[in-house]
This record gives C-alpha cells, sequence and structure tokens, in this order.
C-alpha cells in the first residue's frame, strides 16, 4: 500500500524558504498567517528586538536572584542607567561574533560556541565599562556573573523554544492535510540519524516508527524517541507488527553484496523501499528527504564502484581546446559534461547523430552558460569536414569515442565496422598528429582480447593504430582506454532488459553462464580522462582493475528485483544461445599481456601487447585497408584483409 507524500519542493519553511526552494507557508488560521507574514518581512529587526528583550530580563533577573527579589531603590537607579550600555554592548557581540538573526530552526553547535563567545566578550567589556567609566554606577560583581549566565540560558532558550514551536506547528499542519505514510529505516548508524532528523524536522508525509539495524547493541537503544526494533533478517514480522507502510535503507556505506542481502530481506516484505545516496553525502551532513531514491541497478554491481581521484585534471583541461568526437553517444556525452565542469577553454564536440548532438549541446548551455562550445555535425570520415574542424577549431585534446559498438549487427556490417572503427581512428589520430594536439585518447573494449567478432577485431586493430602513432608521431601522447561493458549506455544489456520488463515481456538472456565486466558510466568516463593525465611513452593501453566478472543472468535476476518482481512467476528468464561473435567470458588483457600499476589506484597499464611497427611497412598495411574500404568491397575481402592485419588465424565473417 502507497499513500500518496508531498513531493521535496512542497517542503516549507517559516524562515522564509523551504529545502526545495518554495516560498509559502504551511496552511494556518487567519491569525497565524498573519503573525508569519508579519516574522518574515520584520524577521531581523524582531530578532534584534528579542535578544535584547533576553538580556533586559537577564539583567533585571540577576539584580532579583542577588537582592532576595527586593532590590533596593538605590540599585533600581544603577539597574536602570546601566542597562542601555549593557544592550549596547550584547547586540555589538551579537553582531560582532555572526550569530543569527533570523535562521533560528536552524542553529547547531557552532551557534551555541559562538554564543557562549559572544557572551563571554560582552561580560568583560561591559565588566570594563562599568570599571573605567566614571558616569556609569557599578553593579553588584555578582550581579555581572548572573547576567551573563542567564542571557546564555535565555537566548539559547529562545532558540529551542522557536524551533520546538515552529516544528510542532508544521507537524500539525501536515497531519491534518494528509495521513502520514509509516516508514522503517534500515540503518541505526550516522546516515540513518541525520535521515530521522530531517523526518523530524521535515514532515512531508513520512511518521518514522522505527529502525532496523544488525548491531545487537543498537537494539532496544532510541534516536529521537525512536526505538531499534531488530535486525534486517526480521523485517517481514517487525513490518507487521509496527504496520510499517515504507521501507529507507539508510546503510551509504554498505558494499554491493551487502546491499543485495539487504534487498533480498526487502523483497520478502509486501512494501515499498528506496535508498540514500553514497556516503559523500553523509560525511558532509548533507541527508536530505529529495536525495531518496528508488535502489538502481548501480547499487547492485558485483563489486565496490571506483572513485577515481583526480587531482591534476583541472590542470590539464582548463584553458583547453578539447574535441570529443562521437560527443552525442553514451560515453562521449558523459565526457563533454564532465570536461566542462573542468573549465576547458574550448569544447568541441563531433558526431553525425544530428538529433542526439542537439539535446547534448542543450544541456550543456544550460548548465555552463559560460562555456565556449561548438558542436559540429558530421562524419569522422569526411576527410574535408574532419580538415576544417582540426584547422579550425586547433584542438589541444582529442578524446575518440566515435565507433560502431553493437557485436551482432556488425558481424553483417563488416565493411562499415572496419571503416568507421579502424580507418575512422587512423584519420582521426593522424589529423590529431598533424595539427600538434597535445594528447589523445581511444575509447577501446575488452572484446578487443583475443577478438572472437568482427567489432572486436576492429577495437583491436584501432589500439594497433593508436600504438603505432605513438611512435610515428612521438610528440603526441596517445593511449588507449580499455573497459568491459557500461552500465545503462545505449543498447546495452541494462535498457534492455528495463524494456523488456515495461512491456511484460521475458529477460532474454544469451547463456546462462555467460559473464561480462561491468562498469557504471561515471567509472568509464573518470578512467578515460585519468587516461589523459597519464604519461604514455609511444601509445600505451590503460584499463581499470574491475574485480570479478558478473554474470548476466544474475544481473536479469538483479533488475526483476529491482522492479518489485518474482522471477518464475511475474517475469521469466528465457535463454537464447550466444549470437554470432559473442563470447562466453571477456578477458581485460590477453595471453601475451601483463599489467602494471600506474600512480593512480586501481588503473593498470597494459605492457607486452604487440606494438605497431610504427614503419613503413605498418603505414602500407593500413593504406591498403584503406583502400580496400574506399574501393566498395564486400564484406568477406574485407574481413579476411582485417585478419591478415592482425595477424589472426580468425575471424568469422559472412
Amino acid at each position: 500500500m502507497t499513500r500518496k507524500v508531498p513531493a521535496p519542493e512542497e517542503e516549507l519553511d517559516i524562515d522564509g524558504a523551504d529545502p526545495g526552494g518554495a516560498r509559502r507557508p504551511p496552511r494556518m488560521t487567519p491569525v497565524l498567517e498573519w503573525t508569519y507574514r508579519l516574522i518574515q518581512r520584520y524577521r531581523p529587526w524582531i530578532a534584534v528586538a528579542a535578544y535584547a528583550g533576553v538580556t533586559a530580563a537577564a539583567y533585571l533577573g540577576a539584580f532579583l536572584l542577588r537582592f532576595e527579589f527586593a532590590i533596593p531603590p538605590a540599585q533600581s537607579r544603577v539597574f536602570l542607567l546601566t542597562l542601555p550600555a549593557l544592550l549596547a554592548v550584547r547586540l555589538g557581540a551579537i553582531r560582532f561574533f555572526g550569530l543569527s538573526t533570523g535562521r533560528w530552526r536552524f542553529v547547531g553547535t557552532d551557534d551555541v560556541v559562538r554564543l557562549t563567545g559572544a557572551t563571554l566578550a560582552g561580560s568583560v567589556v561591559f565588566w570594563i565599562l562599568v570599571a573605567f567609566v566614571p558616569i556609569l554606577p557599578r553593579p553588584p560583581r555578582s550581579v555581572l556573573f548572573l547576567e551573563g549566565v542567564l542571557t546564555l540560558v535565555g537566548t539559547a532558550g529562545l532558540w529551542v523554544t522557536y524551533r520546538v514551536s515552529y516544528e510542532r506547528l508544521r507537524r500539525r499542519s501536515f497531519d491534518q492535510a494528509a495521513d502520514p505514510t509509516r516508514v522503517l529505516i534500515v540503518g541505526a548508524g550516522e546516515a540513518g540519524n541525520l535521515l530521522a532528523r530531517e523526518l523530524i524536522r521535515f514532515p512531508t508525509g513520512y511518521r518514522l516508527i522505527g529502525f532496523v539495524d544488525d548491531d545487537p547493541f543498537r537494539w532496544g537503544n532510541t534516536m529521537h524517541g525512536v526505538e531499534v526494533v531488530g535486525a534486517t533478517k526480521d523485517l517481514s514480522s517487525i513490518v507487521a507488527a509496527v504496520g510499517a507502510e515504507e521501507i529507507i535503507i539508510a546503510v551509504p556505506s554498505a558494499t554491493p553484496e551487502q546491499i543485495r542481502r539487504i534487498v533480498e530481506h526487502c523483497e520478502a516484505v509486501d512494501v515499498p523501499f528506496k535508498v540514500l545516496p553514497g556516503i559523500a553525502e553523509v560525511l558532509a551532513g548533507d541527508v536530505q528527504l529529495r536525495q531518496l531514491r528508488s535502489l538502481e541497478i548501480d547499487d547492485l554491481l558485483g563489486r565496490e564502484p571506483v572513485s577515481l581521484e583526480l587531482p591534476e585534471l583541472r590542470r590539464a583541461i582548463e584553458g583547453q581546446r578539447v574535441l570529443v568526437t562521437g560527443g552525442a553517444g553514451s560515453i562521449g556525452s558523459e565526457l563533454c559534461r564532465q570536461i566542462a565542469a573542468h573549465a576547458p577553454g574550448h569544447l568541441i564536440v563531433l558526431d553525425q547523430a544530428e538529433s542526439d548532438l542537439f539535446f547534448v549541446e542543450l544541456e550543456l548551455r544550460k548548465a555552463f552558460p559560460r562555456l565556449r562550445m561548438d558542436c559540429v555535425v558530421g562524419d569522422i570520415l569526411d576527410p574535408v569536414n574532419l580538415g576544417r574542424v582540426f584547422r579550425e577549431f586547433r584542438p589541444e585534446q582529442v578524446f575518440h569515442a566515435a565507433a560502431y559498438k553493437h557485436v551482432p549487427l556488425m558481424e553483417s556490417n563488416v565493411r562499415e565496422a572496419v571503416r568507421n572503427n579502424v580507418i575512422g581512428t587512423w584519420r582521426v589520430s593522424r589529423a590529431a598528429a598533424e595539427h600538434e594536439c597535445r594528447t589523445f585518447v581511444l575509447i577501446s573494449t575488452d572484446k578487443a582480447v583475443h577478438p572472437h567478432s568482427v567489432m572486436g577485431a576492429t577495437k583491436r586493430a584501432a589500439e594497433k593504430v593508436v600504438m603505432a602513432c605513438g611512435e610515428i608521431y612521438p610528440d603526441t601522447s596517445f593511449v588507449a582506454v580499455r573497459f568491459g561493458n557500461v552500465l545503462g549506455s545505449k543498447g546495452s544489456v541494462v535498457p534492455i532488459f528495463r524494456n523488456q520488463l515495461e512491456r511484460g515481456e521475458p529477460l532474454t538472456v544469451t547463456h546462462p553462464d555467460v559473464t561480462r565486466y561491468f562498469m557504471t558510466i561515471s567509472e568509464a568516463v573518470q578512467l578515460v580522462l585519468q587516461a589523459s593525465t597519464l604519461q604514455a611513452a609511444k601509445g600505451q593501453i590503460a584499463m581499470l582493475e574491475m574485480g570479478e566478472p558478473v554474470k548476466i543472468v544474475d544481473l536479469a535476476r538483479n533488475m526483476i528485483r529491482l522492479s518489485g518482481l518474482r522471477e518464475g512467476h511475474d517475469v521469466m528468464i528465457e535463454f537464447t544461445g550466444l549470437r554470432p561473435g559473442e563470447k562466453l567470458h571477456e578477458m581485460l588483457a590477453g595471453d601475451g599481456e601483463r599489467t602494471s600499476p600506474t600512480l593512480v589506484d586501481r588503473v593498470l597499464l597494459v605492457e607486452g601487447s604487440d606494438r605497431g611497427a610504427g614503419g613503413d611497412e605498418f603505414i602500407a598495411l593500413l593504406d591498403e585497408l584503406e583502400t580496400l574500404v574506399d574501393s566498395g568491397a564486400e564484406g568477406e575481402q574485407v574481413g579476411a584483409r582485417l585478419r591478415d592485419f592482425l595477424e589472426l588465424q580468425e575471424i568469422p565473417v559472412p
């Protein structure tokens, strides 16, 4: 059962802004509405008046306590003559120490520390005034001490009173407007604590009824008045006992394996569940309701996602002219986004997919309005257009992501695969070197290792081109980046599974034992960008340490779980057999290759790979292949020449 929850942008803030950016109060009575508007309009002045009132009340209270509620007339005169000086000192200290003059519901420990400093400093200054200014009478020392204590306690009490009153008013408004969803939080750690605080401070249709945690030492404890009621393995009985209607997984530091185990327990309970983001937001203390999202396939990746530190990247890209070929594709467009975030001098995006390029341009211009950018519709195999791009824009760095990638499709389009992936790479890399580019990065694939398909063979040939160019053109740093399947990229298995689930069709898997290496789009782009900063000597291949390969059938089962369905009941998995050119298992390095570490953790260089000779013979082979392709030769003839070029025994071709 799912109840309507107000969207995050409907969250309200009596101080004038809400977490979603809206500026509207909760539903109130006319008197409260008028009071709210008054506070909004004159908030700083009301705050100053409140601080002054607390100071005056504290000073009077100090006299009353000192003289047992019977202030002598002479001391009454002292009180009246010194009160203006005390108010001036206290308000000056508040301004000097930067205490809040309006956002009292957000005060925290830092504000209390500053309040203590402001109070102590104000007491010292006031004591100096009454001691050395002749026109001011001197109050008893005990009064000065009591006033400081009462001012500190009174101001803190004012903040707490305002915050509690606001939150109760807001909670009552929402409780009257909607029936809140009863929610359990999985995880009673820091993230769960911060989320619980948000649920209590910003009630937007959720009512926290309990925590679940696997640490037995936390069972029975309470946070924010809510009990830790048991372990995740007992979720089914806990949900039934407390009447939970939704589960929030707040364990951002959990490994994918731990997340999968928690998800399995959640699946046994017929209630929806959501997940908090990564650990970085928790460490920053930035856990908010708007960050809740449905579980994604990235959360169930068979290894820890890699986050590469890129301290040199801004220095490498800032102010540079950068060209991205295939910039409208999944990898290319993400490359453009991350490059744009590092302040390039000029970003040039080249792609022949006009519509996709149009939307990439719209997105980048909106996100980076000051970015100098040109989007060029064109084919990397068009020598006129390619030459114009390099002459006009003179890029200093080239990221070559333009390629045909679909294995079965390329099996029946051999000529086009060779033309685009091999000859295209040769022409772009040669143009980059001839126009004195500093860096050239090729996007390659694990299918280039011991290629068993036309697509893999063309990417292996492209790697050889890059390695050869590293020898032919030593003034340009050439590097290829090799990685596995990218989760969520266009035409990859995850979008296919999603479409099949949406249509109610069985999920199709080629073979029960087929495995692939997987990485997220973010990981892939980080690796590509990091590779651009490596000092590749005469062409290198970089790769990411990707852990163990993942069974496609396990990925399909995880997709079914994420959709809230059950395998064998709601959806079936069908095995269709390996398609032409497909392997049962992929490799990231060949038998004759070895890997060596770099200064970047989990980024490796592939060594021992046969290099292009870089001499006349290699160039002649490329020219022969290029001439054959341009002549319109049949796919079988082109495939045979590609096989000779790679010195392979066999490449399956039609």
